[in-house]
């Protein structure tokens, strides 16, 4: 499914899809994962001064072309929203003064210029600054996510927001988490263990989190007694089930990861819990492009 995306999801279910639905979670991919590479280097920045003797260096940030790369996919996304929700044939189908006269468009036109100023600020002699257009970014991606006319739309931006939050430190720390270790003064040291293991008990943190809003927000879409059904006879009942499975076969990897990182002393390598970390990663960049799927297919039905 992350790799098919809205066709495969939609095979059989009799729905219909939106409009360049591929290209428009393709987009949304770009910009998750553009916002997770910042708020994970910014995490991972803040955890390091918490480990005792830790080197005072670090990997080359990606933030800046993370930023670049989120700008050119909001953009993407901006014009698609400047032409009622249709993917435009040219420029002349664009309304750009008319983004700011709808909801929509005045969030899209907030995530570009959010990712320009985050980009900036990367730059800058202070990087931590970028806390403040990611923050608009997540904030934007909620309100985007429960349009006014939604039952309760507050709580479900609320449950978004802390979803998206949390789901952003762990796949954007993970990964800067192993690019830190992947430098010689922090894999020579006990430090990279040490930075490993606080952010292990952090991200078991973050996981009850992300668990508990998504099985909240699942049930706000969903009522319980049509869960199962929806699962596998909507488009976005799939996709959820399949960002389920994925999500489980992370915490299980982060579960070795834990027991390995337990274990290095009897095995001589004190990072030896890189192997399924690694593995990890990976398996997180599925569940992004899933998440970003999951924007671009109907809303389930509520039964």
């Amino acid at each position: 499914m992350p790799l098919f995306g809205p066709r495969v999801a939609l095979d059989g279910t009799g729905e219909a899809g939106a409009p360049g639905a591929g290209g428009i979670a393709l987009l949304r991919a770009v910009l998750l994962a553009a916002l997770c590479v910042p708020v994970g280097e910014l995490f991972v920045t803040w955890l390091a001064r918490w480990v005792p003797g830790a080197p005072g260096v670090a990997p080359r940030g990606w933030a800046a072309g993370a930023a670049g790369a989120g700008f050119v996919a909001s953009l993407g996304l901006a014009s698609v929203v400047a032409t009622g929700n249709l993917v435009p044939d040219s420029p002349a189908d664009l309304d750009v003064g008319g983004l700011y006269e709808t909801r929509d468009g005045r969030l899209a036109l907030l995530e570009v210029n959010a990712f320009a100023a985050a980009g900036l600020l990367a730059l800058s002699r202070r990087p931590a600054a970028q806390v403040l257009p990611l923050a608009a970014i997540v904030v934007a991606e909620a309100l985007r996510a429960h349009p006014t006319a939604e039952d309760g739309p507050l709580v479900g931006t609320g449950l978004t927001v802390v979803h998206l939050t949390c789901a952003a430190l762990w796949a954007g720390g993970l990964l800067h988490v192993l690019r830190t270790l992947g430098t010689r003064a922090w894999r020579s040291s006990g430090a990279g263990a040490a930075l490993l293991g606080l952010y292990a008990r952090v991200a078991a943190v973050l996981l009850a989190a992300i668990t508990a809003t998504g099985v909240w927000s699942t049930l706000r879409r969903m009522p319980p007694g049509t869960v199962l059904d929806q699962l596998t006879e909507t488009a976005y009942g799939r996709a959820l089930l399949a960002k389920v499975l994925l999500v489980a076969a992370v915490a299980a990897l982060a579960l070795w990861a834990r027991l390995r990182l337990r274990l290095r002393r009897t095995t001589g390598d004190p990072l030896d819990a890189c192997a399924p970390a690694r593995a990890e990663v990976v398996v997180l960049g599925a569940v992004v492009a899933v998440s970003a799927l999951l924007t671009a297919l109907p809303v389930p039905i509520r039964w």
